[in-house]
């Protein structure tokens, strides 16, 4: 299959090495052209995973954007929530019926996104699916090597509009058979892994990781006080899904963490595997980094305000909302992913429920 990898982040480097392993032509897009480099030079990405290490070539790697989406069935852009809005902008010009755009997780980014491809003047019947979590745990260990710790074994993923669903996640699982089907695009958000677990993480572990030069949150950061918090936090996540109309599987968090407990999207062991790679020992700047950007100032404030708009009470997501806006000195419960700020606070639940299915006029 032809796939476009957008992006230049640990995740779109794990995707472009692990989708050309299988035998997909990959055409690898980053804007810097500069960063490509190493990449470009060997034509071929080092991939280091539970096989050992090998060069994976690529079909073709490229900044020019427009080279990469000609012919592309798929189109994967890994890329933090708040860096999507943009590229939706970058994308427009070159879209094409019957692509699909798969944003892992995306937090509700293909409403926006869509709405962007729309104002640059391209009406083609295009589809986005948004999914529960990364396809991989990976970090990048030079320009061109990403070291892969553990692939998604259960990728629960829904599509917006819904009414693709059936051409959209067919393709998507070509090139990821661990996908799950979800009702729609607002269902997958709220499998969203990443608002419950790195929030309290990241804010409960703010002494240490501003006080060490590295710090892993996985690893001496995951302590029993903490745990209860994202359980709690969690907790809130699937009555609120409840609330919405979504049923089971909810993929509560505990089972991450539970090697004997159902299989979570990562499958079991996937915890070990991270904690022992030593891979996620970093420093993380509390102001910058995406678990603030995407995870607390999107995912929570999507969380919160949609639980407010639902009548469903969250005063654990609240609070850590609330000290993350401290953080940064910013008021996150009104930013751009918030549900006013999408404008989907104006719906009522049957209409949410047409324009979840059929998209926007």
């Amino acid at each position: 299959m032809k796939i476009a990898v957008i992006g230049g982040g640990h995740g779109c480097h794990a995707v472009a090495a692990d989708l050309s392993d299988q035998g997909h032509e990959v055409r690898f897009w980053r804007r810097d052209g500069a960063a490509l480099s190493a990449i470009k030079d060997a034509g071929a990405i080092r991939l280091i995973d539970a096989v050992g290490e090998r060069a994976v070539p690529l079909h073709l790697v490229t900044d020019d954007v427009g080279e990469a989406l000609a012919g592309a069935e798929l189109i994967v852009a890994p890329l933090p929530a708040p860096a999507l809005e943009d590229l939706a902008g970058t994308l427009a010009p070159h879209l094409q019926d019957g692509q699909v755009l798969f944003i892992p997780p995306g937090t509700l980014s293909a409403i926006p996104m869509a709405r962007i491809i729309r104002r640059h003047g391209n009406d083609a019947d295009i589809s986005f699916v948004e999914s529960g979590t990364l396809p991989y745990l990976a970090r990048l260990r030079s320009p061109d090597t990403i070291a892969i710790s553990a692939r998604a074994t259960r990728l629960p993923s829904g599509v917006y509009p819904a009414r693709l669903s059936d051409h959209a996640l067919a393709l998507a699982s070509k090139a990821f058979p661990s996908i799950e089907p979800v009702a729609d695009a607002l269902d997958a958000a709220l499998m969203n892994a990443g608002p419950i677990i790195h929030p309290p993480l990241i804010l409960m572990n703010a002494g240490p990781m501003q006080h060490f030069d590295t710090w892993d949150i996985h690893n001496e950061g995951t302590q029993p006080a903490i745990r209860a918090v994202t359980d709690a936090l969690d907790a809130e996540r699937v009555t609120l899904r409840e609330a919405m109309g979504y049923g089971g599987p909810h993929f509560p968090l505990k089972d991450h963490y539970d090697d004997a407990g159902p299989e979570w999207m990562y499958g079991n062991a996937a915890h070990e595997q991270l904690t022992d790679s030593g891979d996620w020992r970093e420093h993380i700047d509390l102001h910058s980094h995406r678990y603030m950007r995407e995870d607390v100032a999107m995912g929570l404030a999507l969380m919160v305000s949609l639980a407010d708009w639902a009548g469903v009470p969250c005063p654990i997501a609240k609070g850590l909302l609330a000290m993350g806006s401290a953080i940064c000195a910013e008021d996150f419960r009104h930013g751009r992913r918030s549900w006013e700020g999408l404008g989907l606070d104006q719906l009522d639940r049957g209409a949410l429920t047409t324009m979840l299915r059929d998209g926007e006029a």
